[in-house]
């Protein structure tokens, strides 16, 4: 059987369906806090250092707890740990909603991290082993596609929400959870989640394992870059960029919004691409266009540039480096799925791949913004199309990691 035949005949499973929508039920909630959290911390009469620290602190937790996350997948299997890293994050934003102190929010913002490493963590290992192996460039794109549309929604509402007041939000966020671990722990039962009767022969695939992989240690550097510019430098610079362009509130979020369009659309695509073609072409392409263009954003400041041409400059490259992003994430996350297979589980294999995005999403905007202090903008985002250029070399030399099986 060939790739497109298998890649256009294997259905995707309900229960996949289920972790997509749970997904953007998830993406949604998170997305309705977003936009009041900074503006909550600073309720408590901090500045503005100590409020992008309550931002931070979840990812920083997420990092932190990784490694024990997939320990417990692999001890106590994917759906229970799903279920209570949901419910941590439900209970933990229902605290932050009632937090009486800066201290206390960060405390809860930190817990919620936590229970988000969770069920991130068993959701991948859950992909892995009910995606069939031809189709999962295809999950890996719906279930990305969830939660970017839910992260696009999700501010919408958060801003109607907030008209309640800044608590709410919060409270809100955890009914949504709440509902998502229903739907699951109904839907997600049954034969399907039950170890293989050879579970026993085959243990977990441990690190070691997955490291003798070129592709695995090249999917590592590319997490770094990816984690680096898309879920770091975009978020944290580019809207200071956009200000730098037009002094206008609206500015930022249309360039972050244009951005998020271009990966939408390229996740309708990519995921099937991905199974027809193998991930190293995806991948290559689309670190070769996030470079390309992250490297040049900056340009739109230079001197001599007019700002209605900087910022349809700017929308431009906002537009191109989304089609990358939108390239690369499907075929990332079925790059280690084809490692790990169906018929293992690989909890620290997933932490340590989720682990490499966080830490390019974290330290990617501090060292980029110390560039950004010491030498502009043009030197902070050249920087960053540098790092997504040199994460090609690792797949330059890494085998392709799709192997079709014979599933007819």
């Amino acid at each position: 059987m060939t790739a497109t035949t298998a890649a256009t005949r294997i259905p995707i499973p309900r229960e996949i369906w289920i972790l997509v929508g749970a997904a953007f039920v998830i993406a949604i909630g998170f997305g309705i806090v977003s936009p009041v959290l900074p503006a909550f911390a600073r309720s408590f009469d901090v500045g503005v250092t100590a409020a992008s620290v309550i931002v931070s602190a979840f990812a920083f937790f997420r990092l932190v707890f990784a490694p024990v996350g997939g320990a417990l997948v692999e001890r106590l299997g994917e759906r229970p740990v799903y279920l209570t890293g949901l419910i941590v994050v439900a209970l933990s934003s229902l605290a932050a909603a009632f937090a009486q102190s800066y201290w206390q929010l960060l405390a809860f913002r930190g817990l919620g991290g936590i229970g988000s490493t969770m069920f991130t963590i068993s959701a991948m290992a859950l992909l892995v082993r009910l995606a069939p192996p031809s189709a999962r460039g295809r999950v890996s794109s719906a279930y990305g596609s969830a939660f970017l549309i839910g992260g696009m929604a999700g501010p919408l509402l958060g801003g109607l929400v907030a008209q309640w007041g800044m608590r709410a939000p919060f409270v809100l966020y955890a009914v949504l959870l709440l509902v998502a671990a229903a739907v699951v722990a109904i839907g997600l039962g049954g034969a399907r989640l039950r170890p293989a009767p050879n579970a026993a022969d085959r243990p977990a695939m441990t690190l070691g394992e997955a490291w003798e992989h070129q592709a695995y240690r090249a999917v590592l550097v590319s997490a770094v870059a990816n984690g680096w510019s898309n879920f770091g430098v975009r978020m944290a610079l580019l809207p200071l960029l956009a200000a730098a362009v037009l002094d206008e509130p609206w500015v930022a979020g249309v360039v972050l919004a244009v951005g998020a369009v271009g990966t939408a659309v390229t996740l309708q695509f990519s995921g099937r691409l991905s199974d027809r073609v193998g991930r190293r072409p995806p991948i290559l392409v689309g670190l070769l266009v996030l470079g390309v263009s992250m490297g040049s954003m900056g340009v739109v400041t230079s001197d001599g540039v007019p700002a209605s041409a900087g910022l349809a400059l700017l929308l431009a490259l906002s537009l191109v480096s989304g089609v990358g992003a939108g390239l690369v994430n499907p075929s990332q996350q079925a790059t280690v799925a084809d490692i790990i297979g169906h018929e293992r589980s690989g909890g620290r294999v997933l932490s340590t791949f989720q682990m490499a995005q966080d830490v390019g999403a974290i330290v990617g905007p501090i060292l980029v913004g110390l560039v950004a202090d010491t030498l502009g903008f043009g030197a902070a985002f050249a920087t960053t199309g540098v790092v997504c250029l040199l994460a090609m070399l690792p797949w330059l030399r890494a085998p392709e990691p799709l192997v079709q099986p014979d599933e007819g």
